[in-house]
């Protein structure tokens, strides 16, 4: 299985002023990190972390998946996803912060389970009442 985090590089450097979408952020790329580590512990072969910037088109690194809304008249590509790839090439794509948050925790969870290392990232509270 291969996954892909891709998150808005201005919202990680705190530049859209937006203290909690600046904090959910910067815990998911802190959990996706970990996960990264750990990664041969849960059968996991890559994890990438994309920093999207306006223009991108959806900062596609590894994984050829890109989320769009429909706004009016207006598409909209998302910056901010979890794309996850299994061995028969499936896609599974999170476009939301909380299920992203979610779905890094678990894959943490199970880390956590076969080791003795601390590995469990302390989340903000912003990402606490998201998931939470």
């Amino acid at each position: 299985m291969r996954m892909e985090l891709r998150v808005c590089k201005h919202c990680f450097n705190g530049e859209h002023g937006n203290p909690q979408k600046t904090a959910v952020t910067q815990d998911m790329v802190a959990c996706a990190k970990q996960v990264r580590e750990y990664k041969d512990m849960i059968g996991l072969e890559s994890l990438y972390i994309a920093m999207v910037e306006e223009g991108d088109t959806g900062g596609a690194e590894a994984l050829p998946v890109i989320v769009a809304s429909i706004e009016g008249s207006r598409v909209n590509l998302s910056d901010t996803q979890l794309v996850m790839e299994d061995g028969d090439g499936n896609m599974l794509v999170y476009p939301e912060p909380k299920d992203i948050l979610e779905v890094l925790t678990r894959n943490l969870d199970q880390i956590d389970s076969q080791t003795r290392n601390e590995i469990m990232v302390e989340l903000s509270e912003e990402s606490t009442e998201l998931v939470g």
